[in-house]
């Protein structure tokens, strides 16, 4: 993996600090990659190269006196297009916000900024950050670099095509329903959906919405393990309203090998089936744990029932998804939930009682929540980790049909469309921090990732595991025809 653009943003912060590269050098490199590959990509949907040069040249500036910004110094970024940029605009994918531009950056990026990096680009998202898929009638489709025929997720999937292809040193996106963690299993490379509330949003929201979303996390996009990390912790603390009384004091990994873990698994389920090479890839970062000697329990499962747990979450996550509705749209799915049979119990039925539910039926949903996160709670007492299938099968082909006549193939059978929202629903549910790491490409010739879940507030253990099992070999790998 001789390509600069495919080091990680670490690796490129320290090549700079030592005066092998500099910061203006590496921003006019990534350009004219964007300026090459993206065209048949259409990952990186804004660009704002004057300021960032004048961005790079300040950080070689800084350098020359001996001051250093942080562990991303003068790094080339790009982030999700969902996040506030002073003078970008911010759109969402959604037609009528497309002359949105954003007046000050979000509390990310200003944390990022101060990290070092040198952000250059926006990536694409689908509409409203709606679906596995990153398309819109603003910006247009982007392409899987694996397979342009083929989609890189959604909705941070521009930002994984953007590392994927070695666009930009390093990324940020945004997880509701596996935003973060499909894209890098369908791009092959890593993602981290961190704890709720531990990264806040504030800028990451819809025009005019201060309010952080139930469920919704913002959380790095990398090459890297140790960038997830390091962006992580870039972003991690308390926002101001919160800084008086709360301080970041996360737990550093209680384990220093892999033959010190005890993990539980679930490599597939009739509730959500994946095809027969995911299992094998989850298998197999089970028998690396293994032959390192660490224990994996294949029957270990929280006090509950995980069926009824998506159930809860369904009902959540439809509940906050449609309240991001304008009036009219709103209002017409409450007509066509009136207008259903009391005995409907239709996936569409459920789904539509969901997306209106009564802040009664949302309060027993969270209830039914909350007792099942001090389930997992006890759960993570014995185990470090619960290690999943992240979605059914590798990127699936381009698919802009009805979202509800949606299926995808699973090994030659059909499956519903949104099923795949069992394996990303169990940490967005309980609030629980989650990363994706690459196996390779594998199969079709595409990339395949695995899920590790942890315990609240357990980021620091996942990304530690996440590390070790990189150093397994278990690592990002570029997509062939990317290379100088």
């Amino acid at each position: 993996m001789g390509t600069l653009g495919f080091k990680s943003g670490l690796a490129l912060g320290e090549m700079i600090r030592k005066g092998d590269i500099g910061a203006e050098e590496l921003l006019e490199y990534y350009l004219k990659r964007v300026s090459r590959f993206n065209p048949k990509l259409n990952a990186v949907i804004q660009m704002i190269e004057d300021s960032a040069r004048e961005r790079a040249r300040d950080a070689d500036r800084a350098r020359a006196r001996g001051t250093f910004w942080g562990p991303f110094h003068g790094v080339p970024m790009t982030i999700k297009e969902s996040f506030d940029v002073a003078g970008m605009h911010t759109t969402r994918g959604n037609l009528a916000l497309k002359d949105n531009i954003a007046t000050q950056d979000a509390l990310a990026v200003t944390r990022l900024k101060n990290a070092g990096v040198t952000l250059f680009g926006k990536t694409n998202v689908p509409l409203n950050l709606a679906d596995f898929q990153s398309y819109n009638d603003i910006y247009g489709t982007t392409n899987n670099p694996w397979d342009l025929g083929r989609n890189a997720g959604g909705s941070s999937g521009g930002s994984a095509a953007s590392m994927a292809a070695g666009l930009a040193g390093v990324e940020n996106g945004s997880d509701i329903g596996g935003s973060i963690r499909n894209p890098a299993h369908y791009c092959g490379v890593f993602g981290h959906k961190p704890t709720w509330g531990l990264l806040p949003p504030r800028g990451h929201a819809a025009p005019g919405v201060l309010a952080q979303s139930d469920l919704t996390v913002i959380g790095p996009i990398a090459r890297s393990a140790g960038d997830l990390e390091a962006l992580l912790m870039a972003q991690a603390g308390p926002d101001e309203i919160h800084a008086a009384g709360y301080q970041l004091a996360l737990q550093p990994p209680t384990f220093r090998s892999l033959g010190d873990l005890r993990v539980a698994a679930m490599v597939n389920s009739d509730d959500a089936p994946v095809s027969q090479e995911t299992q094998r890839r989850v298998e197999a970062v089970l028998e690396a744990i293994k032959a390192a000697g660490g224990q994996v329990d294949y029957d270990a499962r929280p006090d509950f029932n995980l069926k009824d747990g998506h159930e809860v979450y369904q009902t959540l996550l439809w509940s906050v998804m449609a309240s991001r509705n304008p009036d009219d749209a709103y209002n017409a799915l409450r007509a066509q939930a009136d207008a259903l049979d009391p005995t409907d119990q239709s996936d569409r039925a459920r789904t539509l009682r969901a997306q209106v539910a009564s802040y009664r039926d949302y309060g027993a949903a969270n209830e039914a929540r909350t007792r099942m996160r001090w389930a997992w709670h006890e759960f993570f007492k014995t185990y470090d980790a619960f290690i999943t299938p992240m979605m059914a099968t590798p990127a699936f082909p381009h698919d802009h049909g009805p979202m509800g006549q949606r299926t995808l193939l699973v090994d030659n059978t059909p499956r519903p469309y949104f099923e795949q929202l069992f394996w990303a629903g169990m940490a967005v549910n309980s609030y629980l921090p989650a990363t994706v790491i690459p196996t390779g490409a594998v199969g079709e010739g595409l990339p395949i990732g695995v899920q590790m879940i942890g315990p609240e507030f357990g980021d620091l253990k996942l990304l530690g595991m996440a590390k070790m099992l990189e150093a397994e070999g278990f690592t990002f790998i570029a997509p062939p025809g990317y290379d100088d």
